[in-house]
């Protein structure tokens, strides 16, 4: 049966099965591995643990009930290179495997298989075998996956001692003193000191951080030949430990990275390709289309994607590997990585016009400030900015929140994104000085503020003497006539300047990921505030991004636009 392996690698190189580029690359690689001396394949294994699924093992539910696990040629590769690569010592070669690929391609059932040879067919006394994910629930979906298919086979369910009966928690491999049960983030660990021989990964993009991942890597230093098995649908967090993995694995497979333990099979569209408009690229990212996933079920969400534009972003990240920022991006990562200028800085506006927004926040969270400077005209005369970015918070309770919010603050602070002094809660009087400081540096024009905890920025300021040009931005819907600044004429502003290519922005993951997290109150006149509730992540810095570039078009002269309550025969549904 090994010849399925060498046979699929070189039909996709020989664009006879259609894959994405980051298969293509791992299909080279197989093959340009089999000409190394220092290494090898180990055809009776590879043959092995493919026979394991097809006379083994049963699917269960629905059309697949009862049915042989024949494996598709695309899990195949996977499972025969899994098992037949092999170091001079014998022992397997990858300890390590990361698989991407499109919602409903059957990864749960191939990791429960997997876990289920780990269990009983690959030699391990006292094998332990893990189904973690960040949620127990999660984890408990690819560990009944395996029950079902003991339950199918007479085979195992004459071997395999099952606890515990609605669900089934545990199943016992007594006569080598083995067992294969889930483990979730959520539940802490499972006994004292896993020592796993198998840790199956479900659903990589929905964990938090990389806590029970190590914590089951760890035990790996007992054991052989231990596997850390990653499934995973594409996410939405290029600061994530899925985003991490994946970007290891393209490397890897790509050559750019020596890695001889890992194993990737990431499924991604190439360059150019249009999901939603040409069916022929689905393959790429659901190799087993037309075998568990119909092509009639991907026709159906792409027609909700395009009439439905809020379910766009999920739809493109479950079934097409698409990375997007959000479940409905505020705006695009593309046009925003178009406008990024990594070469320019802050000095270069030496002396020039500042305007500034300033977000503050309650004493635990983050305050953002940001500064837009003016940046030349457009050709026909229209303005174009700069804008820089910083967040504030407090120093002793990074850690605590990185755990909660699930973000990189620790690296943000040691870049110089975000400024933490010590102590846990935010010191006004320090962004007071700061500021202050700025207004040394620069022409500051204003500084736009909400009224939410003003009075006690203000009084920070008259401590340390300070005076700065003071101007209101309500962050809400509605247009006041006592302040040019309006929060809906702000974020409408901001949309077109990075639409238009009229603004530079600094290069900052923090700024990006506050813009990636946005999510927006709309109200029935069709006017947005930004909701920090719904939000993904922490978007205080771009909230203060928003309120900068309003009052920054103010300072140069754009009217602001008229409001839709000013006009007497404007009604709802206008």
């Amino acid at each position: 049966m090994t010849y399925i392996v060498h046979q699929y690698a070189e039909q996709v190189l020989a664009g006879e099965i259609s894959a994405g580029p980051h298969v293509r690359n791992q299909c080279r690689r197989h093959l340009a591995d089999l000409k190394r001396k220092d290494i090898y394949f180990d055809e009776a294994a590879a043959d092995r643990a493919i026979g394991f699924f097809h006379n083994v093992l049963k699917l269960s539910e629905g059309q697949f009930e009862g049915v042989p696990f024949h494996l598709h040629i695309s899990q195949a590769f996977i499972v025969g290179s899994i098992f037949g690569w092999k170091k001079p010592d014998g022992f397997r070669r990858f300890r390590r495997c990361y698989i991407e690929m499109g919602k409903g391609n059957g990864k749960s059932p191939l990791a429960g298989g997997i876990g289920l040879y780990g269990l009983m067919a690959d030699g391990e006394a006292g094998a332990q075998i893990y189904a973690a994910a960040a949620k127990k629930d999660q984890a408990m979906i690819l560990f009944q996956d395996a029950v079902k298919m003991v339950r199918q086979s007479p085979a195992l369910e004459k071997r395999i001692t099952p606890s515990g009966v609605n669900p089934v928690w545990n199943l016992a491999y007594i006569s080598t003193g083995s067992f294969f049960r889930p483990i979730s983030r959520d539940s802490g660990k499972s006994g004292s000191g896993p020592r796993p021989h198998f840790a199956l990964c479900d659903e990589v993009h929905e964990h938090p951080d990389r806590g029970i991942m190590e914590m089951l890597e760890r035990g790996f230093k007992f054991r052989n030949q231990p596997l850390m098995l990653m499934i995973t649908n594409s996410g939405s967090d290029r600061n994530s430990v899925c985003w991490e993995e994946h970007a290891h694995a393209c490397a890897v497979s790509a050559g750019d990275v020596e890695d001889d333990t890992t194993f990737p099979y990431v499924c991604a569209l190439d360059e150019g390709d249009d999901p939603l408009n040409d069916p022929s690229c689905w393959i790429k990212v659901n190799p087993l289309l037309g075998v568990i996933i119909k092509e009639s079920y991907l026709q159906g969400v792409v027609d909700q994607a395009k009439v439905i534009p809020a379910k766009m972003n999920g739809i493109l990240r479950l079934h097409f590997c698409v990375w997007t920022d959000a479940e409905a991006a505020w705006i695009s990562r593309k046009a925003w990585e178009a406008c990024e200028d990594p070469q320019m800085t802050m000095d270069d506006f030496f002396g020039k016009p500042c305007f500034i927004g300033l977000d503050l926040s309650a004493t635990k969270d983050i305050t953002g400030v940001a500064y837009v400077f003016p940046d030349g005209q457009t050709e026909d005369g229209r303005p174009k900015f700069a804008l820089f970015a910083r967040g504030y918070t407090p120093a002793d309770t990074i850690q605590q929140r990185e755990f909660m919010d699930k973000a990189p603050y620790g690296v943000w602070v040691r870049d110089g994104w975000l400024i933490a002094r010590q102590g846990n809660v935010i010191r006004y009087d320090h962004i007071a000085y700061d500021m202050v400081d700025t207004a040394s540096k620069f022409d500051i024009q204003a500084v736009s503020y909400d009224r939410w905890l003003i009075k006690t920025f203000e009084n920070a300021l008259d401590e340390i003497g300070g005076v700065l040009p003071l101007m209101e931005h309500p962050q809400g819907t509605n247009q006041r006539k006592d302040t040019p600044l309006w929060m809906p004429q702000s974020v409408n502003q901001f949309e077109d300047l990075i639409l238009e290519n009229r603004i530079r922005i600094e290069v900052n993951p923090a700024l990006r990921s506050a813009v990636a997290s946005a999510c927006f109150f709309t109200s029935p006149a069709g006017l947005r505030r930004f909701e920090k509730q719904r939000a993904t992540g922490r978007i205080d810095i771009a909230l203060a991004a928003t309120m900068a570039i309003g009052a920054a078009m103010i300072g140069e002269g754009m009217k602001p636009p008229a409001s839709p309550w000013d006009d007497p025969t404007f009604t709802l549904g206008t």
